[in-house]
């Protein structure tokens, strides 16, 4: 937080706090009469003979009101209220979620640790080891991918055989703790409609689509050829190595319609798959790849 805001929050807060205390002391007063003895009133009468009183707050009422004054003030103390002041508690919300996961590391790592000589293939054998890596895959992994692992629109199956980049264990293991970025270079400038529509053509025609335009397709495979081959290959079967699908499968991460295809081709497409090393230890993230890899095994039926 810099010089500014802080000042800013500390002089807003004491506003209010100063602000309330006032208030509170104007409205303890004793109950309100004339010189001649009769109610204080506000001057308003309404309907001709109904007269508006001035009297003071219930007494339990206003004790209540300098019960919470008071706990503002404590507060303000103890925690941090004003600014960049931590307060005499030195407490953040950073420092308690490091204490929590600490205390968390403390209860359960040794149940997580019993796993961590297992080979990462025999694991995803291992029943226990599966239901760990589930529940955490329910917390880290399905607000994409899904519940059930089948993942959307952009965001990929795990139930199936096909991987961006690679099934081996270890590079599951990888892709789960660094994290990927794949990118697909927006090639629409560079081909126009004509072109996108032609590559779409072919590409569509590697997974044997039916009713595909074979004119297209003829010209289109010359296009694919000079702006494709590089990453998905000759044969259009991908590269793990930069996460270039592959396009023979009938598998289509983005959509498999040709609109969706000629979409994907003209304005390209960037995923991020984020790192989990920072908020899994090692061997949390062994038993998340053993559920995962169990998925693929079994098809998640």
């Amino acid at each position: 937080m810099t010089l500014g805001w802080s000042i800013f929050i500390i002089v807003l807060v004491l506003i209010n706090v100063v602000g309330s205390l006032w208030l509170l002391q104007r409205l303890t007063k004793p109950e309100g009469t004339t010189a001649g003895g009769a109610a204080e009133t506000t001057g308003h009468v309404w309907d001709e003979d109904i007269v508006e009183g001035n009297n003071p707050l219930p007494r339990w009422w206003l004790g209540l009101f300098w019960i919470t004054a008071f706990f503002l003030l404590a507060y303000l103390v103890v925690y941090p209220g004003f600014g960049h002041l931590p307060g005499v508690s030195n407490w953040t919300q950073i420092g308690q979620y490091e204490q929590e996961v600490a205390d968390a590391e403390a209860r359960y790592g040794n149940v997580f640790a019993a796993f961590s000589d297992i080979p990462l293939g025999e694991l995803a054998q291992n029943a226990e080891a599966v239901g760990l890596g589930r529940n955490l895959f329910m917390n880290h992994c399905a607000s994409c991918h899904g519940s059930d692992a089948r993942g959307a629109k952009s965001f990929p199956n795990l139930t199936d055989n096909a991987w961006l980049y690679g099934s081996a264990p270890e590079t599951v293991a990888m892709t789960i703790s660094n994290g990927r970025t794949g990118v697909m270079p927006g090639l629409g400038a560079a081909l126009g409609e004509q072109g996108a529509d032609e590559i779409a053509a072919y590409v569509l025609s590697l997974s044997n689509r039916d009713g595909v335009d074979q004119a297209l397709v003829a010209a289109g495979q010359q296009k694919y050829m000079q702006f494709c081959v590089a990453c998905h290959g000759p044969t259009g079967t991908g590269n793990q190595a930069l996460g270039a699908p592959d396009l023979t499968d009938d598998i289509w991460l983005h959509g498999s319609s040709r609109e969706d295809v000629v979409d994907v081709i003209s304005n390209g497409r960037m995923n991020a798959m984020p790192a989990q090393r920072d908020l899994l230890s090692e061997q949390r993230i062994r038993t998340l790849v053993a559920y995962v890899l169990s998925l693929s095994a079994t098809g998640a039926e």
